[in-house]
């Protein structure tokens, strides 16, 4: 073969390769949408895996317990709750909501895999409605934790308890608010609101999100002022805040706040102070704050030569300081920016 026999043999080569690539290059989103629309070839949408992670450890609990006898009956009554926990450790800790084991006189803890153990109660937080029930038990399924967990508006979650003992179910919805939910049940109780259902025997039960990680204990429904719930409003304890009361459960059975005593809202009114800070909208008589000589309409921007950024900030800031520890307030009372010593007492 001559060079110029070669010369062409590769230049044709080279020009059926070109060919090859364009039509390749011009056919392949046809195949990849042909491909996208094809039903044999879509994937489900499906929580299987965060599911099959997570509901071992989501726990139901009975309890029993007896309330006093009334004007109408003399006799005292039996009663029975139901709610669901969460095993936290080894060590047999479960963590539920604290109105499902308030006064009661027994607790018998169900396992998903058929065992059944009696509970002993270790304390509760009536505040943030969490208690610590401990069953003796080994090789307990443990829900998946994360430290650094963090929720954000928009994310999926799935609520895993045992609604009116149907047995285990699971429902799924969305964070629509975090934080910022002072008084909804108590304002050191910054809650998860979501629309995943949280119906009777549900309370204390697991929040996961789509991996199966534990984000919050299930709490209750949204009510009215007239009692009644509202659907598509549900709250959950975060796991932060959740994992913290159940250490400081384990360690001293109680958990011990400060006590300021101030109620806190928006200002009616644009704000002049131009910086963060938190609105008195009401105080309580006899309380650490009136005896201090705070008043209605104060702005409080600085506790304890901590920054206040928000209401729900300084309540957090006032709970974690020991009662009988002095502390100073900064605050604006109209134009006039003030300070006062306040001493903090228990919260009761």
């Amino acid at each position: 073969m001559t060079s110029r026999e070669w010369f062409w043999l590769v230049l044709r080569s080279i020009g059926l390769g070109l060919v090859v690539a364009v039509i390749v290059i011009w056919v392949m989103p046809y195949l990849q949408n042909l491909k996208q629309q094809s039903p044999a070839t879509e994937m489900p949408i499906s929580f299987s895996t965060a599911v099959n992670r997570a509901a071992p450890a989501v726990v139901n609990i009975y309890s029993v317990g007896e309330t006093p006898g009334s004007y109408y009956s003399r006799r005292p009554s039996t009663v029975y709750r139901l709610g669901s926990g969460v095993i936290m450790d080894n060590s047999g800790h479960i963590l539920t909501a604290a109105h499902v084991v308030a006064d009661v006189d027994e607790i018998q803890v169900a396992l998903q895999d058929g065992r059944q153990y009696s509970g002993q109660v270790i304390g509760s937080d009536p505040v943030t409605d969490l208690a610590v029930v401990r069953i003796e038990a080994d090789n307990l399924p443990i829900i998946p934790q994360r430290s650094d967990i963090r929720t954000r508006v928009g994310d999926v979650v799935l609520a895993i308890g045992n609604p009116l003992n149907l047995g285990q179910t699971i429902t799924q919805g969305i964070i629509s608010a975090t934080g910022g939910r002072m008084g909804v049940i108590s304002s050191h109780a910054d809650l998860i609101q979501m629309d995943a259902v949280i119906n009777e025997g549900a309370s204390g039960g697991a929040l996961i999100n789509s991996q199966g990680y534990l984000v919050g204990i299930n709490n209750a429904q949204f009510q009215d002022l007239t009692g009644q719930g509202i659907d598509g409003i549900y709250f959950a304890v975060p796991y932060s805040l959740a994992k913290q009361i159940l250490d400081t459960l384990i360690r001293e059975g109680e958990v011990i706040r400060g006590y300021f005593g101030v109620r806190i809202g928006e200002i009616p009114y644009a704000n002049p102070y131009q910086q963060p800070g938190m609105f008195v909208t009401g105080i309580d008589a006899g309380s650490p704050a009136e005896k201090a000589g705070l008043q209605i309409e104060d702005y409080i921007i600085e506790m304890n030569g901590q920054p206040v950024r928000s209401g729900s900030e300084g309540i957090a800031i006032v709970a974690q300081t020991p009662p009988g520890t002095e502390i100073e307030v900064r605050f604006f009372r109209g134009n006039r920016e003030l300070t006062r010593t306040v001493l903090i007492e228990k919260l009761r």
